[in-house]
């Protein structure tokens, strides 16, 4: 049976190569994990070799540079020339690992908005609907002309496990329910 369109047929294509992939492959799982595929190492510059010049492909970080970037960053300054060097190679191999990470390709990846779980069972996971909040709104009376909601004072609210913390806890002194503050008066 042939499709009848071009989309079709190109879905038609799509259905077979996915079912392609989901076959098992004949490679133990073991196997596959043996050998690595990356190292961290790679992120790190290349050692130095021996009775090479000590010089780099970008723009080298001079002993001025490092002591105004120190006095930007309120650090204090080296103490020793072998204190400077070592200052020196670390920021060196710290910058070739930060361009190392700009220049992996991000064309298409929506940007990070904020650290927590964006994908759709994330967001459904989070999301407060009608179902969440039946009980409150079962416990509301309408009321006056425009039947405005109005909560019913005097019920209970479980609150196990949102406030199951005993504040006063950590006080050092404390008089009753209340924190106890030291202070001295200002004698006049």
């Amino acid at each position: 049976m042939r499709p009848i369109c071009r989309r079709c047929s190109a879905l038609l294509r799509q259905q077979r190569t996915l079912t392609t992939l989901n076959q098992p492959s004949s490679a133990p799982k073991s196997s596959l994990l043996s050998k690595p595929t990356w190292s961290v190492a790679s992120l790190l510059p290349p050692s130095p070799q021996p009775g090479a010049a000590d010089a780099t492909a970008e723009e080298p970080i001079t002993r001025a540079k490092l002591n105004h970037l120190l006095r930007l960053s309120a650090l204090p300054l080296p103490q020793s020339e072998e204190e400077e060097s070592n200052m020196l190679r670390t920021l060196h191999s710290q910058l070739h690992f930060v361009r190392d990470i700009q220049s992996v390709d991000t064309t298409g990846v929506e940007p990070l908005r904020s650290l927590r779980d964006e994908t759709t069972e994330g967001v459904a996971e989070i999301t407060i609907g009608l179902q969440a909040l039946q009980n409150t709104l079962s416990a509301e009376i309408r009321f006056g002309h425009k039947q405005r909601p109005k909560r019913v004072r005097g019920l209970e609210v479980d609150t196990a496990g949102v406030e199951g913390w005993d504040s006063l806890q950590t006080a050092s002194r404390k008089a009753g329910k209340y924190f106890v503050v030291q202070s001295k008066k200002e004698e006049s």
